[in-house]
């Protein structure tokens, strides 16, 4: 069954592969920015952000030099940011410790910063060569359904079974195409909520199919926790400038620029927020408040409430990390989308 399936799997993959720039390329600059821009992200979504930084920065070499806000202003809008910290991070890491080359073994991968087992093993595999399986969510869920394995893959002990799994499976010598047709497979064949099991090269002798559990499977017990905040943006201006400030560490959109800001747990009334703006800016004039905006993130529901106050000398930004900046210097400023969006609107 390994041999069959494994050849059923590479034969589909030849046949039916999608054309992506990062698989025409043993490039490992290329396919490390590939994987760590897809993680949490559709391909479609993807690769217009891909195309951007393989513009921009062509090598290892120019990311590293690259300014973080240029890095993060490139990646707005694609979401979790920490990616673009760790990825701007591990180039210079690269550049400073391995003299511009990546290292080319799944071990030495793993200790550079972002770069999980997964990752690791991707490089490993479709840059250099190296037997090693990747495991990502598609391949749970294809090994899964596949072998009716029920163990939860929450649990950070399943990655290991999964991890053998496919070591018995994966060929010596077509381990790159593997790789690639197992992730394709879970990706456009073997999908969580509509698998095409019509169309699966192995569905034959797929024991969900032939069980009719494909829904149950891959098993995933672990819920995120959801948060709820409440934020009220106080939006200043003066002389044509609008004042913002860098957001810190340990936080959403670290690194990226929003507003002064009044964070609460519950949703506050119009008269609650006059009460909330007056009692930091004592007499500061509310010229318009806007209605609740909700955005969502993986582990978090935002309310966003903008309020745009008038300046007058006895106003004065208490708030040392405010600053001023022109129409030109907040467009050139990296901006989570939900600001994106509000200056948009207002077309400052």
């Amino acid at each position: 069954m390994t041999q069959s399936f494994s050849n059923l799997l590479i034969n589909w993959y030849n046949h039916n592969q999608r054309d992506l720039p990062w698989r025409n390329t043993s490039d490992p600059y290329k396919i490390w920015l590939s994987e760590i821009i897809l993680q949490q992200t559709r391909v479609n979504q993807g690769l217009p952000y891909y195309n951007k930084f393989i513009n921009q920065y062509p090598s290892v070499d120019d990311l590293a030099k690259a300014p973080e806000d240029e890095v993060m202003r490139l990646w707005q809008g694609l979401g979790y940011y920490s990616r673009a910290r760790n990825l701007h991070e591990c180039a210079k890491s690269i550049v400073e410790y391995y003299n511009g080359e990546f290292p080319n073994t799944y071990n030495e991968l793993l200790k550079l910063k972002g770069i999980g087992k997964y990752t690791a093993a991707a490089i490993a595999s479709f840059a250099f060569g190296q037997v090693v399986p990747v495991v990502d969510g598609n391949v749970f869920r294809v090994l899964a359904r596949y072998f009716d394995i029920s163990d939860d893959i929450a649990q950070p002990k399943t990655f290991t079974k999964f991890f053998n799994v496919a070591s018995e499976l994966i060929p010596q010598d077509q381990s790159d195409s593997f790789n690639q047709a197992i992730m394709e497979l879970g990706a456009t064949i073997c999908t969580p909520k509509k698998p095409d099991c019509e169309n699966c090269p192995v569905a034959q002798d797929c024991i969900a199919r032939i069980q009719h559990k494909q829904l149950e499977l891959p098993v995933k017990k672990k819920k995120i926790k959801i948060k709820h905040r409440y934020l009220y943006y106080l939006i200043w201006q003066n002389s044509g400038k609008m004042a913002m400030k860098k957001r810190g560490a340990n936080d959403i959109w670290q690194g990226l620029f929003d507003f002064d800001l009044i964070e609460t747990n519950t949703s506050l009334s119009t008269e609650e927020v006059f009460e909330k703006v007056n009692k930091k800016y004592n007499n500061a004039e509310v010229v318009e408040i806007s209605e609740p905006i909700k955005h969502i993130l993986s582990h978090q529901r935002l309310e966003a409430v903008f309020v745009e106050l008038k300046l007058t000398n006895k106003n004065i930004l208490n708030d040392q990390s405010l600053k001023y900046y022109t129409k030109q210097e907040v467009e050139e400023l990296p901006k989570p989308r939900l600001i994106e969006n509000y200056l948009t609107s207002k077309d400052f």
